[in-house]
């Protein structure tokens, strides 16, 4: 059963030492993650930056660039999607530069729009409806975001609307199925997304920080499914602005 395929007990049998074949770089205290090609590219075309590492895979993998914010060191990639993937480019990232504190942001969908239009979602608890986490921590259905608070406090003298609340992480996109919405809602989840509780896990495994911030662009009503800002949610430059910002603070 996936659920009981956490092991704290025996050493994992390889590592990124061995997939990169170097020593633990530290570059850099603090790395942000974005999801968005079109956010990452503006990036680079924004600020003076310089590619530091590559996060490798067969499929292409992701050039982690370093870049200098009122004098802070910032690491910076583009993440591939979905919690396996998300939470290992952390670990490589970790290991390539030497962050221990993520501010990752993405789009979600909205589980109660009320909520959530017009703010940003910081979560507090994820539910675990992936795989990776179950290799990370102990068996449960939602694992908790310690640094939510934080991340609220930063928000509040930055001045940016906010609601904190539960989500719903899970790898099936497609099988958002009614139902199940249903349970998340009445559970107090606010919005669903791919990736919070696997990196989660990652970063509370190996006792790094977590920074997770959503805006919703489509919204997951009772029996229907709006996405009439989905563009904007997933590639609106100001979050590139609000997690330097952040990254500043952490």
């Amino acid at each position: 059963m996936i659920h009981q395929s956490y092991d704290d007990q025996t050493p994992p049998l390889f590592g990124p030492e061995n997939v990169y074949g170097c020593e633990q770089q530290h570059l850099c205290d603090v790395c942000v993650v974005t999801f968005s090609k079109h956010i990452f590219d503006q990036t680079l075309k924004s600020f003076h930056c310089e590619q530091v590492a590559r996060i490798g895979t067969a499929n292409g993998g992701s050039p982690i660039y370093l870049l200098t914010a009122e004098g802070k060191k910032v690491a910076f990639y583009l993440s591939a999607i979905g919690s396996a993937l998300a939470a290992t480019f952390v670990i490589d990232a970790n290991w390539l530069t030497g962050a221990t504190k993520f501010i990752l942001f993405g789009s979600a969908g909205s589980l109660n729009d009320a909520l959530t239009e017009g703010r940003f979602v910081l979560p507090t608890e994820a539910y675990r409806d992936e795989g990776l986490s179950y290799h990370y921590a102990p068996p449960s259905d939602y694992i908790k975001v310690p640094q939510s608070d934080k991340l609220a406090r930063i928000f509040d003298s930055l001045g940016l609307p906010y609601v904190q609340g539960r989500v719903w992480t899970t790898d099936a996109l497609y099988r958002e199925t009614v139902a199940n919405a249903r349970k998340r809602r009445l559970e107090g989840c606010i919005a669903v997304e791919m990736e919070v509780a696997g990196v989660q896990a990652v970063c509370s495994h190996h006792g790094w920080e977590l920074y997770p911030f959503l805006v919703t662009g489509d919204v997951l009503e009772e029996t229907t499914h709006r996405m009439h800002k989905l563009y904007y949610a997933n590639h609106d430059m100001r979050k590139l602005i609000v997690a330097l910002e952040a990254a500043k603070r952490v």
